[in-house]
């Protein structure tokens, strides 16, 4: 199976200031959609595909994520945390999680509830021979996202929250990635955004590739996306 071995960092340490006052309690990843904590909906989704080593990259009220979820052996995974100090953004976080990590890995962001096929994503990046693959899906507003330009597969321009009229296209990264090692010789091990100080900067100098994601896509990272996201998954099977 090509998902066996396979390590994935959930990022699940940000502040979530746009979800306050509710976050002042309580970290996002654990705020509840139909009655389940958004970050269970991505452990499940992950195990689905026989995922089932993941490191959860936490910081802010990061014991209490770390009392939820314990070992991971309920949802039958296998759960690491690495804390994150200093707020290092989505490049150091993921630099610091994945050190110890020499083959190819997943990324996932700690706020998005999608069912996203990870089984067919490692076989199209394992035959694209890419330093990565981002997950995409297609919006009407891309202001608010990362926008990609494409020649077939590859990604020839990643432009982060672009204004509208200055967007490459409507395909957004939607979250989701696999990378390899390589992507370390292009991440600073400060404060750095992978999207941003990363994505931006190499699609000259390396194959990325784009895989697109049909699925649910349901990003909380708002009161409106909240919102919505509990509205909607109602009508879907998850």
């Amino acid at each position: 199976m090509i998902t066996k071995n396979i390590t994935a960092i959930i990022l699940a340490g940000g502040l979530g200031s746009r979800l306050r006052p509710f976050t002042y309690s309580i970290p996002k990843p654990l705020m509840k959609i139909q009655g389940k904590p958004i970050l269970e909906y991505i452990i499940e989704n992950l195990h689905k595909h026989k995922i089932n080593n993941i490191i959860l990259a936490i910081d802010y009220k990061a014991n209490k994520i770390e009392k939820y979820f314990g070992s991971g052996k309920k949802l039958g995974v296998k759960l690491k945390y690495c804390l994150q100090t200093g707020h290092l953004g989505t490049g150091g976080a993921i630099k610091k999680a994945a050190k110890d990590l020499k083959t190819t890995f997943i990324v996932i962001n700690g706020d998005n509830i999608a069912n996203y096929d990870f089984t067919k994503m490692l076989k199209e990046h394992k035959k694209c021979k890419g330093i990565g693959t981002i997950a995409l899906t297609e919006v009407n507003d891309v202001s608010q996202f990362g926008v990609v330009k494409l020649k077939e597969k590859r990604i020839i321009k990643f432009v982060e929250k672009p204004k509208k009229e200055d967007a490459p296209s409507n395909f957004i990264n939607a979250g989701a990635y696999v990378l390899e090692p390589k992507i370390f010789n292009y991440i600073s091990e400060r404060k750095s955004s992978l999207e941003k100080d990363c994505f931006e900067n190499i699609t000259n100098k390396e194959k990325l590739f784009g895989f697109m994601h049909k699925g649910i896509w349901f990003p909380t990272d708002n009161f409106e996306r909240f919102f919505i996201a509990h509205k909607k998954l109602k009508k879907h099977k998850f």
